[in-house]
Parts: C-alpha cells; sequence; structure tokens
C-alpha cells in the first residue's frame, strides 16, 4: 500500500466532528510503542560497564495505558509487537493490569522491540535500541481497530510512532479517526533523539502534529529542544512558541518540582511532593495517566482551575510515587497509595 502524504490525514483531521460523533466510553486509548527495556542490575554505570541486565515492560503509550488502568479506570492500547515470547509477555503484561488488548497485534516478520537503558552516575540517561525494524514499526492501517478509536474518550500518543513507515501512516490514519469522531487528542512527544535520523527530523516530526492536540505534555528540554534554545522557564516562551490556537491545555513537567498548567484562560504551577527518589523510569508516564484518567471521567475539567488544579496534584502524586521504586510499571501506583501519599503530606 503506498503511504498517503500528511496532507490527506491533516485535512480528515480538520474535519468537523458532527454529525459523525458516537457514545464515547470513558476510557483512555493509548497507541505506539510496546517494548522490552533491559536495565542493569546496578545503578551509575554506563551500559559498558553493566555486568548484567534484568527486563522490564517499556513504552510510554503502554506504560499511561497500565497506569490508568492501576489507578481505578478503563484504558485500551494499540500497538504491535513480535510473535515472540516476549511480544505474549508484554500482552501478558497489559492484561493482568486489565488494560484492553483487543487492538494489539502480532507481528510474526519482526521481532519485538527492544531497549537497553541506565541512569549513568552523572544522572545522564543512556539508550540503546533494537529496531531494525522491530514490530511496532509495522502496524499497518488495515490493522487499526477502528470502533475502538471511535469510542474512546481520549484518545493518547507519543512521537516515537511518527518515525517509520508504515507505523507513521497508521499513527496518522487513528488520530483522524479519533479527532473526527469527538475524542479528545493528547500528545506527549517523549523525545527519544537516539531514534530519529537527525536532531532537525525529530523537531519537524514531533512539531507536524502539533496544532492537532487537544492536550501536550512537555518536559523542560523539551522546551528547549523544540524552541531552539529558549528559556523553558519563561511563559512567553511557553505561550508565543508552543501554546496553539486550538490547545485545551498545555503542561510542562518540573519533575520533583511539580507542574505548570496553561489554558486559554489560566496559567499556574501545582507543586511536587517530596519522596525519596530510587528510579525515575516511568515518572511522566504516571503523571500523564494520573491526568487522563481524572479527565476521561471529567472531560471539562480543564475548564475549571480549581478542578485541574486538584488532578494535576493527584497527578504530581502519581508521579512521585513511581520514583519511589524501581522500573515503570511495575512502579505505578494503585489508586490507595496515591490517596495515603496526599492524605500523608497534607497531615
Amino acid at each position: 500500500m503506498a503511504d498517503k502524504p500528511i496532507s490527506d490525514y491533516l485535512q480528515r483531521l480538520s474535519l468537523n466532528s458532527k454529525g459523525d460523533s458516537v457514545v464515547k466510553s470513558p476510557f483512555v486509548l493509548c497507541f505506539g510503542e510496546l517494548l522490552i527495556d533491559f536495565v542493569p542490575t546496578i545503578n551509575g554505570v554506563s551500559l559498558a560497564e553493566a555486568p548484567a541486565f534484568k527486563k522490564a515492560p517499556g513504552g510510554a503509550p503502554a506504560n499511561v495505558a497500565v497506569c490508568v488502568a492501576r489507578l481505578g479506570g478503563s484504558s485500551a492500547f494499540i500497538g504491535k509487537v513480535g510473535e515472540d515470547e516476549f511480544g505474549h509477555m508484554l500482552a501478558d503484561v497489559l492484561k493482568e493490569n486489565k488494560v484492553d488488548i483487543s487492538g494489539m497485534r502480532f507481528d510474526s516478520s519482526a521481532r519485538t522491540a527492544l531497549a537497553f537503558v541506565t541512569l549513568r552516575a552523572d544522572g545522564e540517561r543512556e539508550f540503546m535500541f533494537f529496531r531494525n525494524p522491530s514490530a511496532d514499526m509495522l502496524l499497518r492501517e488495515s490493522e487499526l481497530d477502528i470502533d475502538l478509536i471511535k469510542k474512546a474518550a481520549i484518545f493518547h500518543y507519543g512521537s516515537i510512532s511518527l518515525i517509520e513507515e508504515p507505523c507513521k501512516s497508521s499513527h496518522l490514519a487513528a488520530m483522524a479517526i479519533a479527532k473526527k469522531s469527538g475524542s479528545l487528542l493528547s500528545y506527549d512527544p517523549n523525545l527519544r533523539l537516539a531514534l530519529w535520523p537527525s536532531a532537525n527530523a525529530a523537531r519537524e516530526g514531533i512539531m507536524s502534529i502539533w496544532d492537532q492536540a487537544d492536550i501536550i505534555k512537555i518536559s523542560e528540554d523539551e522546551i528547549t529542544f523544540l524552541t531552539g534554545g529558549d528559556d523553558p522557564y519563561n511563559d512567553d516562551v511557553v505561550l508565543n512558541k508552543l501554546f496553539h490556537p486550538n490547545l485545551r491545555l498545555l503542561l510542562v513537567s518540573e519533575g520533583s518540582q511539580g507542574c505548570r498548567y496553561y489554558t486559554k484562560q489560566f496559567k499556574g504551577r501545582v507543586p511536587g511532593l517530596k519522596v525519596k527518589p530510587i528510579d525515575t523510569t516511568g515518572a511522566g508516564d504516571a503523571f500523564v495517566g494520573g491526568l487522563l484518567g481524572r479527565l476521561a471521567s471529567d472531560l471539562n475539567l480543564y475548564q475549571d482551575e480549581n478542578r485541574l488544579r486538584e488532578a494535576l496534584y493527584f497527578a504530581n502524586a502519581c508521579g512521585a510515587l513511581t520514583v519511589t521504586k524501581n522500573g515503570a510499571i511495575p512502579a505505578l501506583p494503585t489508586i490507595d497509595e496515591v490517596e495515603r501519599l496526599v492524605s500523608e503530606v497534607a497531615a
């Protein structure tokens, strides 16, 4: 099948959704990569220095889906893994966490993606990816579960699925379906520069769908990267360069410091919760999952600043708890753990 130009999908995204909307379920549908992370058995070493590695399920969109479900919400995942032991292990992990995997596909001709990742002693994260190509890159538009996409209250995605065809065209098509059916589009670029052909390709790829999202979450480092070196703490930089006319909510994650929020009506900051960090993997995904789970059952939440601040404080607590344990999915919190932490801080 010939690849369709981006303009085809963007035209479909701009279609009026009236008359084509369907009854929405309060669930979050996450689209993108699901892979195996190999993490050193000891902290603070480079990949070359690591004596051994342990495997862990990974992939930002999948982490978000699990987080939503673990907090008591409803979520589903669309993506592709290999028809191999790792692929089936990942499917089982999602099922065990009550994530709907009816939109997941298996590829017999490509392996499940692998990533070796470590946090070096100097604080820098080091990645090495094995996907040449991996199954997640080979999801085709014909394999999309269209009915599942149409029913989602929120359609969440990253940018890694935009790097290679045919997954790129499938991503754009899924966005078009979700937008036309009235879903909120949630975008966390989750920059992984090592996967893109170049820094310019990454910047252009990430920004190519920027103005389609209703909700965007970015980090301070991503602001600097996307703006060509501008100050990530400057509200004018964020509002003038990254807040587009159709955006409903822009979030800037600040790690342990909390987050900033920007809407057309108001802006502010919500503080983080102090914990003893062990492993920051998955913290941003837990933050996103915590917020989207709340938003799925209250889609106008972002219009009320008090309700938004409460939801963001809850999301900050989700992120904080995740850094107190190793791994991403194993560290994602339950609703009871989040409520306990919030109560302890308030006491």
